[in-house]
Parts: structure tokens; sequence; C-alpha cells
């Protein structure tokens, strides 16, 4: 009961009755972040050794794996927007789902109007920023899987030894497992009766990763398939056993934990500031080299001093950050990749996959399906297949939410009400965008004035682009009616129409009804190498500064189709350990 007093002399409703107006924001400074006074003394006198922007993944990954090394570092957080969700909206009651979209996202550029009159093909914009206190970590799917060397196509080999010798510590930061492991310590009795209550990943998880690893490299252009790695474990803490990871309260547990290593003189504090834009990086030649010297924020500016400026805010802003702040350094963002979507839906009788009704009341399926067009991993895609078989889905529809592969990606309630005795499977597939088309690009508009937005995007669809596109469609619809009917294409119904509003039908559904005109995972803007044209070095080090560094997605020389959080992550550790070796 310690915090609820504000001072010593103005306490508890005496001598009167203080603040009337508290809000969340307030309260989330005074326990977490800095105050005014704070930021104040910050900007004015504190030494850092990094100063980190943003509050998501990488920073996250950089600051803990930084800390683990040397507990003595001087870290500032800054992040741009307040906080909202505590955790991953999964996490929250079933209406937190609604928090998508909307406002709880931003667009800090301006979309090509080719794009948005058709002219560039199917995509006519790209999916937005979170700009809250954990960023999109509050709101993402969380599958996570590795990359093999294959799908590493164009990327430096050092980056991808780096990436590799941090995968496991990523999949325990992020805490990854595997969907088959999520219940496979129950009985069979046990899960039948665990299904009663929520989603259980057990009879339906197996036979559907059965069929795959059966006969699902059978179809042209699959490759690989497994059960979806994703970032849903938990400490089993009152009862709870499928959390979906989001950055918040591991950031704040971290903070908690360096303020008690503080006190006790074992270490430094973690400070963060929130509600503070980053508009430029102020540099200035020091021994003949560009260095960054200062911030100029929203509010005030920060001088850096000796500190290293860490980028971890996406993958647009840090390309509209350092192109505002570097005006001499060429081509950045000249490079764009991300992954365009399909989204199919079908069904198969329940009875066809499950002849001696073994399923329980309530189950799940999540599997990871990865392929390649024209034989060439310049042209990769994957499915996101999620499997779920309801007897009750309006009873169980809070509960089910919580455990759902991916709630952007599932079944709607009409089709489930719809699809008595029928397994419902649900395919998010994403193709990877061709990085050397260019005609996708993420430039400099100069009819903007504001410079934290004042990039242009364009996203051109060309020929090897329509040809993945094509693939990855064609390989989805036989997965469906090879592999997972075991009665063939004529057992398979497809959904036609909005997710609430339409019907079953054998047809596949049209090209135009499954293509998603916005894509996700944007990427490789600032891509790293040793070439020329590469404006990041292995290090990770923007080469038109001494002492500015990039994370995320902005790295990728190519997209790939694989979720890129995992690596993101791996690749922000070894980071911390290139930065933390140079500064202890």
């Amino acid at each position: 009961m310690g915090t609820a007093a504000a001072s010593n002399k103005l306490q508890h409703g005496y001598p009167t009755p203080g603040p009337q107006n508290p809000d969340g924001q307030k309260v989330m400074d005074h326990v977490f972040f800095l105050s005014n006074a704070e930021w104040k003394q910050a900007r004015e006198e504190n030494d850092y050794d990094f100063v980190v922007i943003g509050t998501g993944f990488c920073a996250l990954a950089f600051a803990e794996r930084t800390l683990k090394t040397n507990p003595f570092a001087r870290i500032l957080m800054v992040e741009r927007g307040p906080f909202f969700l505590p955790e991953h909206f999964q996490n929250l009651p079933l209406p937190f789902k609604d928090t998508l979209g909307g406002l709880s996202e931003t667009f800090p550029w301006t979309m090509s109007a080719k794009n948005q009159l058709g002219q560039a093909g199917t995509i006519h914009w790209q999916h937005g920023m979170v700009p809250f206190f954990g960023g999109r970590s509050t709101l993402w799917s969380a599958w996570c899987p590795r990359p093999n060397r294959d799908e590493f196509s164009g990327w430096p080999e050092e980056t991808i030894a780096a990436a590799e010798k941090n995968f496991e510590s990523a999949e325990r930061l992020l805490r990854v497992q595997s969907a088959d492991q999520i219940d496979s310590g129950l009985s069979k009795q046990e899960r039948a009766f665990v299904s009663g209550n929520r989603p259980v990943y057990g009879e339906l998880q197996r036979k559907v990763q059965h069929l795959l690893e059966e006969s699902g490299t059978s179809v042209d252009g699959i490759y690989r398939t497994e059960a979806a790695p994703l970032a849903s474990a938990s400490e089993n803490v009152n009862g709870i056993d499928f959390q979906k990871f989001s950055t918040p309260g591991d950031i704040l547990q971290l903070a908690e934990t360096q303020a008690a290593l503080f006190k006790a003189g074992k270490g430094a504090k973690l400070d963060i500031v929130t509600e503070c834009v980053v508009e430029k990086i102020i540099q200035q030649e020091v021994n003949g080299t560009p260095q960054a010297t200062a911030l100029q924020t929203s509010r005030g500016v920060l001088p850096l001093g000796a500190a290293k400026l860490v980028l971890a805010m996406g993958t647009l802003p840090p390309t509209t950050l350092l192109r505002n702040s570097f005006p001499d350094y060429p081509g950045l963002g000249q490079r764009f990749s991300a992954h365009f979507i399909s989204s199919i839906v079908a069904r198969v009788p329940k009875a066809d996959l499950d002849p001696a009704a073994d399923l329980g009341r309530l189950e799940l399926g999540a599997c990871y399906v990865a392929g390649i067009a024209n034989n060439s991993y310049e042209q990769q895609y994957h499915i996101q297949l999620s499997a779920l078989w309801d007897e009750n889905p309006v009873v169980n529809s809070p509960t089910a939410l919580r455990y759902m592969p991916d709630v952007v990606a599932t079944a709607s309630m009409a089709q489930l009400l719809s699809s008595k005795d029928h397994v419902v499977f649900v395919c998010a597939v994403l193709g990877e965008l061709d990085y050397t088309n260019p005609g996708s690009w993420f430039l400099q508009n100069s009819d903007d004035s504001n410079i934290t937005t004042n990039s242009l995007l364009q996203i051109e669809e060309n020929g090897k682009d329509k040809q993945t596109w094509t693939a990855m469609d064609e390989a989805t619809f036989n997965i469906l009616e090879t592999v997972l009917s075991p009665k063939g294409k004529t057992a398979v119904q497809y959904w036609h129409g909005a997710p609430d509003e339409g019907d079953w039908k054998t047809a596949r559904p049209e090209q135009s009804a499954i293509r998603v005109d916005a894509p996700v995972h944007e990427s490789s803007t600032l891509h790293i190498g040793t070439q020329t044209d590469a404006p990041v070095d292995l290090d990770y080090r923007f080469k038109g500064a001494s002492n500015v560094y990039v994370t995320g997605g902005a790295l990728w020389p190519q997209g790939g189709s694989w979720n890129p959080t995992l690596t993101m992550v791996a690749l922000a550790q070894d980071l911390a350990d290139k930065l933390t070796k140079k500064t202890t």
C-alpha cells in the first residue's frame, strides 16, 4: 500500500482531498516511466550507454541481453506513444479483439496514388504501425518459424550464422512452443475432459500434422511442414497454460529487476520515457566521421553524449528518420519487400477426418507449410494453417479466443455455426514480394513538410510476384483437396463471401475474393550487407554514422516468406552481444 501516497505531506485525503483526475498514463508514469522531472534530468544530467528507440520485440531483446551481460549498462528506451494494452489482446477478455486496426494503427507515410487507384495490382495499402508501449507485440499472430539456410537466400553468411547462433535464446525469450507440445502432457481421457472447458491441441492437431507429414510434400512446390511454432508458452500460473507473448510485461519486469539491482548497488536503472516522438537525429562530423550527437524529440532535445543509438522502431519509421537526419546518404528505401496474402477458408466433413470419433468437443490445430515457386528460393511462400472443430461455438467463443493460433485469420461465427459436423480450415497464405522490383519503394515525399511522415510508399506487383501468388494459391487448394481431405476434392467446400455473410460451395473461390489488398511484414528498406548499396554493415551499424545501429525487418536483404519476429529477436540479441563486448 506504500504507493498510495503521492508525498509525505499530501496523502490519503489530508489536509485536502487531493487530485481527483488520475488517468492510466499518469499511473504508469508514476510507477514505471520517467516523469516530467525525471525526463528533464535524463536530458540534462544522465549519461547513457545506449539509447533505444522503440519498445517492441527488438528493444526488449536488445535490452534484456545487454543487461544480462552487464547489469550496470545504462539504457534509455524512448517510446513515441502512451501505454495502451498491458499484454497481448488475446490474453484479455473477448471484447478486446475489437482493438485490432482502426485507431490502434497509424500510417506515418503517404501511399502512392498508383496503389490507391488499383494501377499497381491487388495491393492498395500497407498495414500500419502500432504507436503504443509494446508496439505490434500486443497485436500479432505469434507465429515464430525458424528459417532454414535455403530460406535465407541472398543473406550474408555472417548474418545467417548470427541468427542461427541465437535462435534458441530468441525462442526462450519469446516463449515459443510447437503446437503439438501444447497439450502433449495430457492423456487421451484428460484431453477429452479438458476439451469441454477450453480448446485442446490434441487429436485434431495430430491428425492434421500426420496428414501433412505423410503427403504434404507431394504437392508441387511444398518442401516442408511442421507443427506451428507459437510464442504462447507460459509459466502455468493460476491455471493459465497458453499465453500469447507481448513485450509490456517483460519490459516492466526488466525495469523492476534493474531498479532492485540499482538499490542494492549491483546494477543500473532501466529508464523508459513514453509519449516522446523522435523527430530527427542531430549529427555532426566528429574526427571526420558523421556521428549522432542528439535526438530532436517532441519533448525537447536529448543529448546522446557517448551513447550508441539503437533504432528498434519497426521497418519504415527508421528509414524515414535516417533519410531526414542524414540527407546526403543515398539509397535509403530504394529496396522494399513485404508479404502479400491470400485468405482461404474451407471445410471437410468431420467423419472423413475422424472416423473413430476421437476428437473432443473443442479442438484446434496449427501447422506451418513452406513452399517455393519455380523451384527458386527467391520466390518463397508459406501457409499458416489453422484447423478448428467446435461443437458449440456460441458458448465457447470467449474461451476459444485465447487459444486461437491466429485471431486475425480464424473462422467467423457464421462459418462455424454453419459447419456442424465439419472441421474448418483457415489458411493465411503469405508470399514474398520481389525485392528487386524497381516499382516498389519507400522514398522521400517532398510534398509533406512533417519530418516524421514525409515518405511515399509504392508497392507494385511484377511478373515474378504474380507467379509466386498464383503458385501459393494453387498449392493451398491442393493441400486442402489432396492432403487434408481423405475423400478428395469433392468433399471439400469453400467459403464464398464476407466472413459473416456468405455460404459454402464446392467450387474454389475466385482469385479476387481470396487475395488481400494489404501486405504485412514490410522489410528490406535498410538492408544489411557488404555491398556498396547496403545501408547497414554486418555489425548492424548504419554506414552513414559511427554510432547508429539498426534492428528489425528493415535489415532483410531478401524478404523470404517466413514470419520475421524470431529472426528479428535473434539478430537484436547478436547486436547486444557485439556492442556490450565493446563497452565492457
